[in-house]
């Protein structure tokens, strides 16, 4: 059996899609916000309303990829989510094929979610992009303007 293999490589450009856009498409609902932050980071920081929640790192693992010490040291830092890879594939065909929706890969600053848009692309699943921004870009959109009070 071979080795797993990295993701084909896509320039940011073909692979990343503003928050603003992301929005509206989940809206429509013709995408699906995934969230692929580990559980610790939702808990800590808070999540985006109405998305799914898939920790890509400990995907990546079950799938045989190895990790950097970055991400092994995220992935570390909290406790392991329950999911197997016939969940994983479970959850994404669901939303991929059943429901033809455009998988919209949401991280803390959207570094991340390009590699999980990769991912997701190099097993077959063409309609997957990354938030530009991602969860801080939210925070942000949220955040009243300056200057403003209740």
């Amino acid at each position: 059996m071979d080795a797993p293999q990295d993701p084909p490589e896509f320039t940011d450009e073909q692979l990343e899609i503003s928050l603003a856009s992301a929005l509206e498409l989940a809206r429509l609902g013709l995408g699906t916000l995934v969230d692929i932050r580990q559980a610790f980071e939702i808990e800590m920081k808070g999540a985006v309303p109405g998305t799914v929640h898939i920790p890509m790192f400990e995907v990546k693992r079950l799938l045989g990829h190895v990790l950097t010490e970055d991400e092994q040291d995220i992935l570390d830092a909290g406790q392991p989510t329950e999911i197997d890879v016939q969940g994983f594939f479970t959850m994404i065909n669901r939303l991929h094929h059943k429901h033809d929706n455009i998988l919209l890969c949401l991280c803390n600053s959207g570094r991340r979610s390009l590699y999980a848009a990769q991912l997701l692309r190099s097993l077959g699943y063409a309609k997957a992009l990354s938030v530009a921004g991602g969860f801080q870009a939210w925070k942000k959109l949220q955040a009243p303007p300056a200057g403003q009070s209740d």
